[in-house]
């Protein structure tokens, strides 16, 4: 397993502690172990963030998602919000009912057309946002952004294989409401 960045600076090809030959001082016939062992490190500290983020607000990360998305635009539609999040309108649907019932966010219907709804964020969802940073969130997104559009592109690429590989590219983005763990 790789354990520190300068891992990737080892030779790419040589033997490994035990003799076998690796790629990357990694056992060839262990790279799935030490995939699933980073997947698992992933899972596990984006698992921890969702709790504590709960402890916090009271909501899901699910929630909390959708809520930052109305807030960026009170113009918003939820159709727009299913694209932006990866999931679908159903599970938006239940999302806004819960963030709506907690006074977090409005449904309104559109003065230009009467058949589309916008979903704002009110003052209470504004406030919320503001005192409970996603600190998680927020240092991979400023990590991710400094590097270069070829790696962005390589890493996406990456973690889409990964979730094919998982069966997990048709799977929502987002937990639906009635299956997000409560707050520990």
């Amino acid at each position: 397993m790789l354990r520190h960045s300068n891992d990737f600076l080892a030779s790419p090809v040589g033997p490994a502690q035990n003799g076998t030959p690796s790629t990357w001082g990694v056992a060839m016939t262990s790279r799935s172990e030490s995939a699933l062992i980073t997947l698992r490190r992933i899972m596990h500290v984006t698992d921890t963030n969702a709790r504590a983020l709960a402890r916090r607000t009271g909501l899901t990360l699910a929630q909390m998602i959708v809520l930052e998305i109305v807030a960026e635009d009170d113009r918003t539609t939820p159709k727009e919000i299913a694209r932006r999040s990866g999931v679908s309108q159903a599970t938006i649907t239940s999302l806004i009912d819960k963030l709506e019932a907690r006074e977090l966010v409005t449904r309104r219907r559109s003065v230009q057309d009467r058949r589309l709804i916008r979903v704002a964020a009110t003052e209470a969802g504004r406030r919320l946002l503001a005192n409970a940073p996603n600190p998680l969130y927020a240092a991979f997104s400023s990590k991710f952004e400094t590097l270069p559009e070829w790696e962005q592109l390589m890493l996406l690429a990456g973690l889409e294989r990964v979730a094919s590989l998982m069966n997990a590219d048709t799977v929502e983005a987002l937990p639906h409401a009635d299956e997000a763990r409560p707050a520990i």
